[in-house]
């Protein structure tokens, strides 16, 4: 089982929480430049329009991040996220290895459809993403799908 981080569950919630104040602090700015009087609204709105959605955000995103992961088996490699799920049987991987998507390295694994699956964990990237055992991971999940693609047991 491949599961993200605590620190990249902790950057992803982070970077949830951080989207939603954004959008939060905007609507404040907009309701303010509306609000009857001079004054604006009180100081405690501008607190809660930052602080509820960042701990929100965070929270979904720790909670999200927990649900995220690849299952390797003896059937196959099979992905679940909050949204998605998907399984890859052995004898349809015709390839697997590490690649840079954008900011990050993922492993992708392709099929003998020609269709290439992003999968969820392991990955490594900068700050909060990165993985100090992505290397190894990627080893370890090579070296089950060469056991099963060319027969042997892992050792």
């Amino acid at each position: 089982m491949f599961r993200p981080t605590w620190q990249q569950v902790l950057g992803h919630g982070l970077y949830l929480g951080a989207m939603s104040a954004v959008a939060s602090v905007t609507t404040g700015v907009i309701v303010a430049l509306a609000w009857p009087g001079r004054s604006g609204p009180p100081g405690w709105v501008w607190l809660a329009l930052i602080g509820g959605p960042l701990l929100l955000g965070a929270a979904a995103g720790m909670v999200a991040g927990r649900r995220t992961g690849v299952e390797v088996g003896a059937g196959g490699i099979r992905t679940s996220s909050v949204f998605e799920e998907g399984e890859a049987p052995w004898h349809r991987v015709v390839d697997l290895r590490a690649e840079r998507r954008g900011r990050r390295n993922v492993v992708s694994v392709y099929l003998d459809t020609g269709a290439s699956v992003q999968l969820h964990a392991p990955y490594s990237g900068g700050l909060f993403a990165a993985d100090p055992q992505f290397e190894l991971k990627v080893f370890t999940l090579s070296h089950l799908w060469r056991s099963h693609r060319f027969g042997g047991l892992p050792s």
